[in-house]
């Protein structure tokens, strides 16, 4: 998706795409910081957007592997589809629907999971259940990294996960958090 069309999906979705712009190699990779490459075989993204760090898990990634991306835009998850790696699975779906996608590739849990949805913009009680979710279906020693562009929503993943740690990523447009939570 080009710089421009991002832009008007942002306009037209913000709720769910969270921002205007596409995040930065800086952003993406501080997203990806704590993946264990070596040993992870199921990534799930949650609010992957157009792929944008997902391209950047998958160049990473074991031959092996598979990354299950969730998306609720179809110009997005078209978007996605245009990747055309087969480890790639697009989940057009609500990220609340961990289990049953985990179930579709026979996984137990994820190794790790990475969130871009912009939680601020959900009913809490919608954003608690994806995190419980994302929680309940990662592996023991996985970590879940999110990211965000305030730190609202915090509480979240401190009552799902206890002790969170946090970046701020500065080269991006608009500057945004990362937080990293250990299962």
């Amino acid at each position: 998706m080009s710089t421009f069309s991002f832009l008007l999906e942002g306009i037209r979705n913000l709720r769910t795409t969270g921002t205007f712009t596409r995040s930065s190699t800086a952003l993406c990779e501080a997203a990806i910081d704590n993946i264990d490459f070596g040993t992870a075989r199921v990534i799930v993204e949650l609010g992957a957007g157009d792929g944008v760090i997902t391209e950047h898990i998958l160049k990473r990634l074991h031959p092996e592997g598979k990354v299950i991306a969730f998306e609720v835009s179809k110009d997005l998850c078209d978007d996605m589809r245009a990747i055309g790696d087969p480890r790639l699975v697009v989940a057009e779906d609500s990220a609340e629907n961990i289990r049953h996608w985990l179930d579709q590739i026979g996984a137990d849990k994820a190794d790790h999971i990475v969130s871009a949805i912009p939680f601020a913009a959900l009913p809490e009680n919608l954003g608690k259940a994806i995190v419980l979710a994302a929680k309940d279906n990662l592996q023991p020693g996985g970590c879940y990294n999110q990211v965000h562009y305030s730190l609202k929503t915090r509480a979240y993943y401190e009552e799902a996960f206890g002790k969170v740690e946090t970046r701020r990523v500065w080269a991006n447009l608009p500057p945004a958090w990362v937080l990293y939570c250990l299962r």
